[in-house]
């Protein structure tokens, strides 16, 4: 039985992610910082929930240290920064600090702490990224730009350890809070719901393509 752990859970793709590997036999273990929203989330018995904060060092060793093998590691937790989205003139330093505290140092620190079961394995690792990482939008220079870092360290982790694949994948514009956060007030009901990208992820897993930044 493969073994995952999935950040980030409680909602949105997490979650969508964390219900499809269950269904395939998968045993997960998964978090997010609520821990009401994660056991409202209705997991199956083969999804260990610990609930905390990515940015947590001893959170993070509680992660890795409840699994005896790790296949793939899913660092899909993210903060998106001060909504409405501030210009980079106006960006709040300390959120900046923060935001790239979540999007970028807590997915490296997890994926160091991962490594040693994930290349056992010849394991996965996938960082979800986002457009934003690649294209200059108003506004989001502090959430993109952390995106971009963070697909910059998956290039680098792949060239590393060419033994694993190491994937940025960008489900695009969905249904979620985070979204409906970066645009408030507005309606984003023609979004589609993150079930509906779930299974261009579960592709890459069965196909295991060469290590890259991917999309739906």
């Amino acid at each position: 039985m493969p073994v995952a752990i999935v950040t980030g859970a409680s909602k949105g793709f997490g979650r969508a992610l964390t219900h499809a590997l269950s269904a395939r036999g998968w045993q997960l273990v998964v978090d997010a910082r609520g821990a009401e929203a994660l056991k409202a989330a209705g997991f199956g018995s083969n999804v260990t929930v610990i609930p905390g904060d990515v940015t947590d060092p001893a959170h993070r060793e509680a992660l890795v240290g409840s699994v005896s093998r790790l296949d793939l590691l899913v660092n899909n937790a993210s903060a998106l920064g001060p909504s409405p989205l501030p210009r980079l003139a106006d960006y709040p330093l300390g959120d900046f600090v923060d935001l790239y505290e979540t999007n970028v140092v807590a997915p490296l620190a997890l994926t160091q702490l991962a490594l040693p079961s994930l290349t056992t394995v010849d394991g996965t690792i996938v960082n979800v990224s986002s457009d934003a990482a690649v294209e200059a939008y108003e506004g989001w220079g502090g959430y993109g730009s952390s995106k971009a870092a963070l697909d910059r360290l998956s290039a680098v982790l792949a060239v590393e350890h060419p033994s694993l694949r190491v994937y940025a994948f960008d489900p695009g514009d969905m249904r979620t809070d985070m979204h409906q956060a970066a645009f408030p007030g507005e309606d984003i009901s023609d979004r589609p719901e993150p079930s509906a990208v779930v299974p261009s992820l579960l592709r890459l897993l069965d196909e295991r393509p060469p290590s890259g930044r991917y999309t739906k």
